[in-house]
């Protein structure tokens, strides 16, 4: 199905809007992007090509998208960091049900307090995203990072 230059722009918003959420916060905004239905999942590239379920950070439902933003800033013990996420290469598709398949590339770049700036993660992102209320927002979304390990600190989405 065919997408007007409207709906392309608002993915493109979505986008924008997911990554200064994650970066400037505020964090609890974070779950507001998804349906309350959802599935977010961080999983190795490995993982995701051999359709192995294995993720390191898996949320069903909004619900749960919530209890990590709580998580992060309640109960979780690290050194304060800043991250940028980049999010290029979208690439969007409406299908007959409604329902916007996309997939963009992301890097995330993180810097701790008195160090210098890192990659934290490199991979892509496919989502599948509905309109609810003239609102774009997730119903899934699968961060699959390309490199085998992970830092551990990973305690933010990514």
């Amino acid at each position: 199905m065919k997408m007007d230059f409207e709906l392309q722009q608002k993915i493109h918003r979505l986008y924008a809007k997911y990554a200064s959420t994650l970066d400037d916060g505020p964090l609890q905004d974070w779950p507001k992007l998804f349906v309350e239905e959802s599935l977010y999942l961080l999983i190795p590239r490995d993982n995701y090509d051999e359709n192995l379920p294995m993720a390191i950070m898996r949320c069903e439902s909004r619900g749960m998208l919530e209890d990590r933003v709580a998580a992060v800033q309640n109960t979780i013990m690290h050194e304060p960091r800043y991250l940028r996420h980049h999010i290029t290469n979208i690439d969007a598709q409406l299908t007959d049900q409604g329902v916007v398949t996309a997939t963009a590339n992301y890097s995330v770049i993180e810097v701790v307090e008195g160090d210098l700036p890192k990659i934290l993660s490199v991979g892509r992102y496919i989502d599948k995203i509905v309109m609810v209320d003239h609102a774009l927002k997730f119903v899934e979304k699968k961060v699959i990072y390309d490199s085998v390990l992970v830092p551990n600190t990973i305690v933010y989405p990514i």
